[in-house]
């Protein structure tokens, strides 16, 4: 018998691959990688670094609601750009999804992400214990 629980929500996009939303082991979430697709057309969002940061965050908060938590429960966060020039903005944007105390986070460059996308975030998640 697994202890895993499978989280998923049609707020987000689908997985593009053989991967699950989010698992759920105990208090912990383990989300996907999220990448900036609309979840109703399943295209990257035009604009530039900040709204392709804001649709992968939103992804990542319909990720965290379906499974009963809020994105301020993240503990880790690791972020994937194709260009390190853009690491303010995202910092910037960032602010405007999390409060003090902030998770721990890695940022890395990398030379693409599916899609064409600018900027890709996996997240671990700590829910509150139950009442």
């Amino acid at each position: 018998m697994s202890n895993k629980k499978i989280i998923s929500t049609a707020a987000a996009p689908v997985a593009i691959g053989p991967y699950s939303q989010a698992v759920q082991v105990g208090n912990f979430v383990f989300c996907s990688g999220q990448i900036p697709l609309d979840p109703v057309t399943m295209e990257i969002v035009s604009g530039g670094i900040e709204a392709q940061a804001v649709q992968v965050l939103e992804n990542m908060r319909a990720v965290a609601t379906a499974a009963s938590a809020q994105l301020q429960d993240t503990v880790k966060l690791t972020i994937f750009l194709t260009d390190l020039a853009d690491f303010g903005i995202v910092n910037e944007t960032m602010k405007r999804y999390f409060s003090a105390p902030y998770p721990a986070r890695s940022t890395v460059q990398v030379a693409a992400l599916p899609k064409g996308a600018k900027i890709e975030i996996e997240a671990t998640l700590a829910l509150p214990p139950l009442a």
